[in-house]
C-alpha cells in the first residue's frame, strides 16, 4: 500500500472517532438542556395550591404550559393537566393588556410562558379575595394549535355543596353570626374543603372552563346585565318561583346558598339578556373568576333564555268584613321614596286596593315630605298621603285616613331632603285612634302608663320609641299607635323601618363573618322595640299586639332579633307559611325577607293568616318592578 494511502485511511478514522465523540457530548449536552427545562418548569396545578392563595406567590415561574380557554381585553385563561387533587385548579387568568400579546394566541393554543406569580385585588377593596394570575407574562410560545378543551360539568363532573360559604363563619348563626369580621380569609388561608363550602368549592375551580346545565335565574340583572343562577344539581331553599329562599339548614344555621353563582359580561363582547327570578337558559359555558366581591362564570358568549316564569302575583283572597269587629286584615309595604309627583304612586295604589284588597290597615314605609327630595326644610308629607289615599279611592270604594308624625328635618335618614317615615293607613269604619292622649311630636317619646281599670295606654297617640336615643342617629324612629274597633277591642300597633343595610361587605368576601352594616345599631333599635313590646305585655300580658315593617335584617339573624322574638311571634310562623316562601326581597342569590310581621301570644294563640304578594319580585322586567319590596298582607283576630 502506498504511504500516502495509509495515511489517508488512518485521517479518515481519526475525523471518525472524533465526530462520533463531538456527537455523544452534544447529545449528552442536549439531554442535560432538557432536565434543567423539566426541572425549571412549573405546573399550574403548582402555581394554584389546594388553599385560597397561591404557595408561590411573587415567584418568578417559567416553562408554564396550557391550553388557552378564553380571551378577553384583560389577557386570557389557560388550562393545564388536571390535578388528582380535587382541592387544586388547573386552570389559571393571565393577566396582559399587550395588544402584542394578546396577538400571539388564540383559543385551542398550547402555550408555554413564563411570569410573576401574583395575587391580584384591587387595593380599593381589601374584602375582596385575591385572584391567582401571572402577570406581564414573557416567553409567550405557541407550542401547537386547534387543541380542544372538555368543560368541567358542573353538577356531573363537580357538584357544589348548598349550605355554608366557609368553615370560618363558625358562629351560631353561620354567616349572619355577630360580631362580624372577627378573622380575615386571607390571613387564615385555610386549606380548601370543597365538598363542605362553597367558596372553597368555587375557589378550586378558579380559572377553569365549566359548563352550567340548563341554569335557572334567581333575580333580575343588576345594572351591568350580571345576574345569579343555579344549574341541574342539587339546591337547597327552593321557593315556588324558582328562586333560592334563605332558610335554617339542617346543621341548624342560616343555609347561605352558596350552589349559585354570578353570571358575567359574556367574554366576546356580546351582551347578555334580560332575565328575571325563574327565568331558564340553555346551557352556560365559561370561566370561573373572581371579581368585585364574587364567584363569576364569564360565560364565553351570551346566554340565551329558553323561557320566563309563567304567572304573575295574584290579589290575595284575604279581604276586610265590616261586620266581623274582631277580625282585622293589615297590610304592610315599603313603598320607596314615595312622593306626591311619584310614577309609581298610582301603582302602588292599585297593589294596595287590587293585591290587597284595601287592609283595614296598612303599616306603610318610606313616605317622603311634601317636596320629595328636594332639601328645602319641608318636613310635612300631608300631601304624599293625601295623593296615595285618593288614588287608592280611585281604584276601590274605600277611603283611607292616615296618620303619621313628621320628623326633625334631616334626622332620619334615608335620601337626602325626603324626609321618610312611617305611616298608618286605616279604615275609620273598623279602626279609630284611643282617644285620652294628645298625639306625639318627631322628640316626644311613647310610654306605657297604666289606666284606672289596669289597661295600658299610651302617653302620646301616635308616639314615637324613645326618638332621642342614639341608636336612632340618621334612622327613622318606629311609630307606635292604640287602636279601639267600634265594638270596643283594642289594638296596638308598631310600625319600623330600621337602620339600612348600606356599607356591607359581600357574604363572599375576605371579613368571616362578613360585615352586616350597621348590626350594632339595627341590634339596639331591635332591643329598644322588644323592651317597648315587653312594658306593654308587663302591663296586659294579653295585650293585642301587631308590630310590622321594614326590619333591613333577616329573621334568621336569630341572636339580633332575639329582643323581639323573646315577647312576640313572627306572624309567617304562626301562620304556619313554608320556610322557603318567607320572602319580601331578592338581592344578591337569595329571596329573603328583610319585611317582617309579629303578634303577642293573645293573637298567635287565636290563629294568623299571612301571605307575602310578589307584585314586583315576580315581575317580568325590572322596569316593571315599582318597589324593591314586595307587600304583605294578613289577618288577625283581636277577641275569642
Amino acid at each position: 500500500m502506498p504511504v500516502f494511502e495509509a495515511i489517508s485511511s488512518l485521517a479518515l478514522v481519526s475525523v471518525r472517532i472524533a465526530f462520533d465523540y463531538v456527537m455523544k457530548w452534544l447529545q449528552l449536552l442536549g439531554f442535560v438542556a432538557t432536565c434543567i427545562s423539566v426541572a425549571s418548569s412549573t405546573t399550574i396545578a403548582d402555581i394554584q395550591g389546594n388553599s385560597f392563595l397561591s404557595p408561590l406567590n411573587g415567584q418568578t415561574v417559567s416553562n408554564v404550559t396550557g391550553v388557552v380557554t378564553a380571551k378577553w381585553s384583560s389577557g386570557f385563561w389557560i388550562i393545564g393537566e388536571p390535578s388528582e387533587d380535587v382541592r387544586v385548579s388547573n386552570g389559571l387568568n393571565i393577566f396582559t393588556s399587550s395588544a402584542t400579546n394578546l396577538a400571539k394566541v388564540k383559543v385551542g393554543d398550547l402555550v408555554s410562558l413564563g411570569g410573576k406569580v401574583s395575587e391580584y385585588r384591587s387595593t380599593t377593596y381589601p374584602n375582596y379575595l385575591y385572584v391567582t394570575e401571572i402577570a406581564s407574562p414573557t416567553n409567550i410560545t405557541v407550542l401547537s394549535s386547534n387543541n380542544t378543551v372538555t368543560p368541567v360539568v358542573l353538577g356531573v363532573d363537580r357538584s357544589p355543596p348548598t349550605q355554608q360559604l366557609t368553615g370560618l363563619d363558625s358562629g351560631p348563626d353561620g354567616y349572619l353570626s355577630v360580631p362580624n369580621n372577627v378573622t380575615l380569609l386571607e390571613v387564615v388561608n385555610p386549606t380548601l374543603q370543597p365538598d363542605l363550602y362553597g367558596l372553597d368549592f368555587w375557589e378550586s375551580l378558579e380559572g377553569q372552563l365549566v359548563t352550567i346545565p340548563n341554569p335557572t335565574t334567581i333575580g333580575f340583572a343588576n345594572t351591568y346585565g350580571e345576574f345569579w343562577v343555579y344549574g341541574d344539581w342539587n339546591v337547597t331553599g327552593k321557593n315556588s318561583r324558582g328562586g333560592l329562599s334563605i332558610t335554617i339548614g339542617p346543621d341548624g344555621k342560616p343555609d347561605a346558598n352558596p350552589e349559585a353563582v354570578m353570571i358575567g359580561g359574556p367574554l366576546d363582547g356580546t351582551k347578555t339578556p334580560a332575565v328575571a327570578l325563574g327565568s331558564t337558559l340553555a346551557d352556560i359555558t365559561g370561566i370561573v373568576y373572581y371579581q368585585f366581591g364574587f364567584f363569576y362564570v364569564l360565560p364565553t358568549t351570551a346566554p340565551t333564555v329558553i323561557a320566563n316564569a309563567s304567572g304573575y302575583a295574584e290579589p290575595t283572597k284575604i279581604k276586610s268584613n265590616p261586620k266581623k269587629d274582631c277580625k282585622i286584615t293589615f297590610g304592610d309595604y315599603n313603598i320607596e321614596n314615595m312622593t306626591p309627583t311619584s310614577p309609581h304612586l298610582p301603582i302602588v295604589a292599585n297593589h294596595i286596593a287590587t293585591y290587597l284588597n284595601t287592609p283595614d290597615i296598612m303599616f306603610i314605609q318610606e313616605i317622603q315630605d311634601n317636596s320629595g327630595a328636594t332639601d328645602d326644610g319641608t318636613v310635612s308629607a300631608n300631601v304624599t298621603l293625601t295623593k296615595l289615599v285618593n288614588a287608592i279611592a280611585g281604584y276601590s270604594n274605600v277611603t283611607y285616613s292616615f296618620v303619621e308624625i313628621d320628623p326633625t328635618d334631616g334626622t332620619d335618614g334615608g335620601e337626602p331632603g325626603g324626609n321618610i317615615r312611617q305611616a298608618y293607613l286605616y279604615r275609620p269604619e273598623k279602626l279609630t285612634l284611643a282617644t285620652g292622649a294628645p298625639a306625639g311630636t318627631a322628640l316626644d317619646k311613647v310610654e306605657v302608663v297604666v289606666r284606672d281599670n289596669g289597661k295600658p295606654k299610651l302617653n302620646f297617640n301616635p308616639g314615637r320609641i324613645d326618638p332621642t336615643n342614639a341608636a336612632w342617629n340618621a334612622s327613622r324612629k318606629p311609630l307606635v299607635a292604640e287602636w279601639k274597633t267600634p265594638g270596643g277591642e283594642k289594638l296596638f300597633t308598631i310600625n319600623v323601618h330600621l337602620a339600612s343595610k348600606g356599607g356591607s361587605s359581600s357574604n363572599w368576601g375576605n371579613a368571616r363573618p362578613p360585615v352586616n352594616s350597621p348590626v350594632d345599631a339595627r341590634s339596639a333599635q331591635i332591643s329598644l322595640v322588644g323592651a317597648f313590646a315587653a312594658s306593654l305585655l308587663e302591663a296586659d300580658k294579653k295585650a293585642n299586639i301587631l308590630l310590622a315593617g321594614d326590619f333591613n335584617e333577616y329573621i334568621q339573624t336569630r341572636e339580633v332579633f332575639k329582643p323581639v322574638t323573646d315577647v312576640l311571634f313572627e306572624a309567617d310562623e304562626v301562620a304556619g307559611l313554608p320556610e322557603v316562601e318567607r320572602y319580601t326581597y331578592v338581592y344578591d342569590q337569595n329571596s329573603e325577607a328583610l319585611d317582617h310581621m309579629f303578634v303577642s301570644k293573645a293573637i298567635a294563640k287565636r290563629g294568623v293568616k299571612v301571605e307575602h304578594i310578589h307584585v314586583n319580585n315576580w315581575a317580568s322586567t325590572l322596569a316593571e318592578r315599582y318597589s324593591d319590596h314586595d307587600p304583605s298582607v294578613g289577618r288577625i283576630h283581636l277577641c275569642d
